[in-house]
């Protein structure tokens, strides 16, 4: 399961219990976002207490969008009873909470949660590819698309915080520019080279993605999509690096389409990257690790 510790034991049965954990889960974003804001507050970092309130509010936003949708369909608010099992971590602070504020920057702060959302997504990929019920499938598919706008918004606001934070000389500069679909035919060969060295089942999620790399350099190339890509240097040799890299062109592309076709291709190849990188985060460290 991409980068979350632990799958979800059993699938979501019912709309009332997809609801409540969809509650659950951004109530538990808002309340851990504003003690980061309080903490950084205490600690006299305003700046980056801004940050943090800003995302409580945008989860606060969440949960009461999550409220509507279970009155307006179940004529309730969401029950936390119907939740059945406990639920896999999608929020982690990466050590922000304890790390001390004059070292702390607002790209770090969010950067993680753009890593918290890109859990959220990956949670709901898998809730909606296990769901036996069309109408949780549906509502577990809506909520992925949810989360993978949040990661492009989150996004956009820490490239935004990247330029601040490089032009103040605290962040080092990149320059060189290349196409994604020379990025993708790239990635597939790294994880191809990787895939070669690690046990039979693992290899075959690797050569699968390695494939996938294909059919994105074709759709690219199809619908005449040049999307430039800003790297530092030579292309990564890393294959979390270069998919982070095709993560962020597409999702940003995504926001300013040439026209429909060009968005629907967009957002396809942005939802399978994020799930890419996600499960590259999660899982190749380990798999690499376990080589050597």
């Amino acid at each position: 399961m991409p980068l979350l510790k632990t799958e979800p034991p059993a699938p979501v049965r019912t709309l009332d219990e997809l609801l409540a954990i969809a509650h659950a889960m951004e109530a538990e974003a808002a309340t851990r976002y504003g003690a980061m804001a309080e903490r950084m507050r205490g600690d006299g970092n305003d700046a980056l207490a801004g940050v943090f309130e800003r995302l409580s509010a945008d989860e606060q936003g969440h949960i009461e969008g999550v409220r509507r949708w279970s009155e307006a369909e179940r004529g309730k608010t969401p029950d936390p009873s119907q939740i059945r099992w406990k639920l896999p971590e999608t929020f982690d602070d990466e050590g922000l909470a304890t790390t001390d504020p004059r070292l702390l920057r607002a790209y770090r702060a969010l950067a993680a949660a753009v890593r918290n959302e890109e859990r959220a997504f990956a949670f709901w990929t898998y809730v909606a590819a296990q769901a036996d019920r069309p109408e949780v499938r549906q509502a577990a598919e809506a909520m992925a698309h949810e989360e993978l706008g949040h990661v492009a918004i989150l996004r956009r606001e820490r490239r935004r915080a990247f330029h601040a934070e490089r032009a103040k000389g605290h962040l080092a500069e990149r320059g060189d520019r290349w196409e994604a679909a020379d990025l993708e035919r790239r990635l597939g060969a790294l994880l191809g080279t990787v895939a070669r060295d690690v046990a039979v089942p693992e290899r075959a999620r690797l050569e699968a993605l390695a494939r996938d790399t294909e059919r994105h350099e074709q759709d690219l190339r199809g619908a005449g999509l040049a999307l430039p890509v800003t790297a530092g240097g030579d292309i990564p040799d890393d294959p979390v690096a270069l998919a982070e890299l095709l993560a962020d062109r597409y999702l940003e592309a995504a926001d300013d389409p040439q026209d429909e076709a060009a968005l629907a291709c967009l957002q396809t190849l942005a939802g399978h990257a994020v799930a890419r990188l996600a499960w590259l985060r999660s899982d190749l460290p380990e798999l690499q690790a376990g080589d050597r």
